[in-house]
């Protein structure tokens, strides 16, 4: 098995499991090392834990839940690719229910998981706004929700609440150029990262990773207008970790590249028909 540590931020991590196993490959017991929900984007396997099994398929979840020892198996059909959503302790006592949501153990394909699993697909392979950290939370919260048979309490946010939330605004338009996450915002902001993402949204309308993004774009777009320092450079400047992300998310929101904004906003080009969504 491979395994990739997409991501890594205080309460939340995120990993791709792809397994090559079959039905020849002997099984081993393996034992849960935090609160997860896995999404099966290919594939399937059998799934053992606390004398109960499960067969996954794509679209199906696996449930972990810390110390619990388990076995996957490959009995049918040889490997799966999954993505995998592990939480601190702390965290999961945010996002409701009890604790005996996590011993679930396994999830069918239910829509309104797999929607937000291909997102956060989406999201890890960088064609995807929202931030990975954030999706995770989405996901988790979704699945307590599913598995606990309630609706989603509505969020409202008070006048304190709104506050912190543009507060938390203004310090990330600030900082945009800076390795911001939702962990560190949500510090700022005094609040859990779950409760601050939700009324993030609910007062502005974005999720802080868009409103960031947004930033970053912003002030890019300033600069290939009015500098004539290389786009790579800008790309950096601004914030962003990778040139091609950054190319890629920039033509998202204008639908040209950085290099012919660049070209049309010295005169070469006419900017008419484009779609700026910065």
């Amino acid at each position: 098995m491979s395994t990739n540590a997409t991501l890594a931020r205080g309460s939340v991590t995120v990993i791709d499991y792809r397994c090559d196993a079959g039905p020849f490959d002997r099984p081993f017991v393996e034992v849960h090392r935090g609160f997860s929900v896995t999404y099966v984007r290919s594939g399937s396997f059998s799934y053992r834990v606390n004398g109960r099994s499960f067969e996954l398929v794509a679209g199906s979840i696996m449930v972990g839940r810390p110390g619990d020892e388990y076995v996957c198996a490959h009995e049918h059909a040889t490997g799966d690719e999954c993505l995998s959503f592990h939480f601190a302790p702390a965290l999961v006592d945010t996002l409701g229910g009890t604790r005996r949501i996590w011993r679930t153990g396994g999830v069918p394909p239910l829509a309104e998981l797999m929607v937000l699993g291909e997102l956060g697909q989406a999201c890890a392979e960088g064609t995807c706004e929202v931030g990975l950290d954030e999706l995770g939370l989405m996901f988790a919260a979704r699945f307590v929700a599913l598995a606990s048979d309630q609706t989603p309490a509505a969020i409202t946010a008070s006048r304190h609440d709104r506050g912190r939330a543009i507060e938390t605004a203004r310090w990330l338009d600030e900082n945009s150029n800076q390795p911001l996450d939702l962990e560190s915002a949500a510090a700022r902001a005094g609040l859990s990262p779950f409760h601050f993402l939700r009324v993030f949204a609910k007062v502005l309308g974005v999720t802080p990773h868009q409103y960031l993004v947004r930033s970053r774009l912003r002030r890019a777009a300033r600069l290939l207008a009015d500098d004539s320092s290389p786009i790579t450079d800008i790309a950096y400047d601004v914030g962003f970790s990778d040139i091609s992300n950054f190319v890629r998310t920039f033509h998202r929101a204008a639908g040209v590249s950085p290099r012919v904004f660049r070209k049309a906003a010295l005169g070469e080009r006419q900017l008419a028909g484009m779609q700026l969504g910065l």
